[in-house]
């Protein structure tokens, strides 16, 4: 399953890298952030609930505004 996270707070490489790092600390959890979008696409390969990406990103130091599940193509 996929997650698109947005992300308010990040200004730099380095805050992209610390929030990818965060959430790759998570077990079953790859991400990749796009800092100009200010988003996370995240892949979860075990049940992890949208709390928990939510305090691991908080924690890390920055503000969630939303996370919605990314559908496919046509919305699949």
């Amino acid at each position: 399953m996929k997650k698109i996270i947005k992300i308010n707070g990040m200004s730099c490489g380095h805050c992209q890298a610390k929030v990818e790092k965060a959430l790759a600390g998570l077990n079953g959890v790859s991400a990749k952030v796009d800092l100009k979008k200010k988003q996370a696409i995240v892949e979860l390969n075990s049940d992890i609930s949208e709390q928990v990406l939510k305090d691991t990103i908080t924690e890390a130091g920055y503000e969630v505004v939303s996370i919605t599940e990314k559908k496919g193509l046509f919305g699949r």
